[in-house]
């Protein structure tokens, strides 16, 4: 099974928009992303490099399974 490893803060807006989250503000370094029915929004740091305990937390809050995520990646 392939790792998940740091990605861009941008990359990962894109992955989570194909899953039906949606901008929602800019608070101060960190993008905030929101979906209807969603219990909590996504906060993700802009960053080059953002660390893989934060994308997994964003993909357990969001329902997404790891082989889910890496097929999205790729897309």
């Amino acid at each position: 099974m392939p790792r998940i490893v740091p990605q861009d803060s941008d990359r990962l807006v894109e992955v989570f928009k194909k899953v039906g989250y949606v901008f929602s503000r800019i608070s101060g370094d960190h993008i905030v992303m929101v979906k209807q029915g969603s219990p909590r929004p996504l906060v993700i740091p802009r960053k080059k490099n953002v660390p893989v305990f934060v994308i997994l937390n964003n993909l357990r809050l969001a329902g997404i399974s790891r082989d889910e995520y890496l097929k999205l990646l790729q897309a």
